[in-house]
């Protein structure tokens, strides 16, 4: 199973995997995939560039990816504790009785030290390009469409592809004519930021609005072989997989996440604003019905939904509660039944993927 992408990327399966750990972007990129690494969770460039060091030591000379939060019009923004002063002190209180409510407990000093999430502003995912450029990443991808005209020449500059999400047509031509590289057709199935369209009906929108000459990997609802065969057929030249990587081995969480995410069907997830200010897919539980209640207000605009809840999500992932921790995941998650090794993953997606093929070509 080799498509055009495979040599575009330097890589053996049109397969592109996106995880905010780096254990799961090397297995994934040493199995013959292209790991990407969500860089949104740190806030200090140190920290990236201490992980971004590690990749280039531990995929065997494999290529891999980054991935950042970036808007294509930088925002009016301040410092966080100057955002802070735009939220209304009402959200606020709403947020500290719904956790106790739900009996989620305090953070220590040190876990409230490191509590919070700052890639989502402008600037942060700005340092984050920046750390990257010194290291030996082949794709830079924006979670939220293009980014600016400068970054995409810089990230050329370097000899960097630059992929850019799209939930629908028009974004993707958009996208093209402003200089992106690859186009990431995300679905409404698909964890995370996504849009209102479902992966059947978009992919071969994509496709066709974007033409022969850029390469569309198709995102939402793909966690198994015969899904990649069907992402193909419909003119993708590969796929962009995330909540897949959350059942490996390598993906390192607390035992309550894994459980949610094992116990989950694939109609247990929701697609709402409270993650981050943007429409997101999470794993439906206690924490996500509670923002539906009547007495609940409207979530803010990114960033500071995410500046309102940080604190909180770190609290309920500390919990050691299942029905609680916060989780953006696709609704491929009803195919998570086991932990697994990210290589026996890939193995597995590409040999159903394979057989997929080769029977639909005897049935054609």
């Amino acid at each position: 199973m080799r498509t055009e992408l495979c040599e575009r990327l330097g890589i053996e399966h049109p397969i592109v995997g996106f995880s905010p750990s780096e254990q799961v972007v090397a297995a994934i990129s040493r199995a013959g995939g292209l790991g990407v690494l969500g860089c949104v969770r740190y806030n200090d460039p140190g920290e990236l560039d201490a992980a971004l060091t590690w990749l280039d030591e531990n995929t065997g000379g494999r290529p891999y990816g980054v991935d950042v939060v970036m808007p294509s019009h930088e925002p009016t923004e301040g410092v966080a504790a100057d955002l802070d002063k735009l939220i209304p002190p009402g959200h606020r209180d709403f947020v500290e009785r719904t956790l106790l409510r739900l009996g989620v407990p305090p953070l220590g000093v040190e876990e409230s030290r490191r509590a919070g999430v700052l890639g989502w502003l402008h600037s942060v995912a700005r340092a984050h390009v920046e750390v990257a450029l010194t290291h030996r990443p082949r794709l830079i991808a924006n979670a939220l469409g293009p980014p600016p005209a400068d970054v995409i020449a810089q990230a050329h500059e370097h000899g960097l592809l630059v992929a850019a999400l799209a939930g629908r047509a028009d974004h993707a031509r958009s996208h093209v004519a402003g200089g992106v590289d690859l186009v990431v057709a995300q679905g409404y199935e698909a964890g995370g930021h996504t849009g209102e369209i479902a992966s059947m009906v978009l992919v071969p929108e994509v496709v066709d609005a974007v033409g022969e000459d850029v390469p569309v990997l198709a995102a939402g609802g793909i966690g198994s072989g015969r899904q990649i065969a069907a992402a193909l057929a419909l003119g993708a030249r590969g796929v962009w997989m995330g909540s897949v990587w959350l059942g490996t081995t390598e993906y390192q969480t607390s035992d309550a996440l894994r459980e949610a995410l094992l116990r989950a069907g694939s109609s247990d997830t929701v697609r709402s604003r409270i993650y981050s200010g943007k429409p997101a897919r999470l794993l439906r539980n206690r924490w996500t019905d509670a923002w539906n209640e009547e007495q609940a207000p409207r979530p803010l605009p990114m960033p500071l939904q995410n500046l309102l809840v940080a604190e909180a999500h770190t609290r309920l992932m500390e919990s050691g509660d299942p029905t609680v921790v916060p989780m953006p995941v696709g609704q491929i998650v009803g195919r998570m039944n086991a932990v697994r090794p990210v290589a026996d993953v890939l193995a597995d997606l590409v040999a159903e993927a394979d057989e997929t093929l080769t029977r639909l070509g005897k049935t054609v």
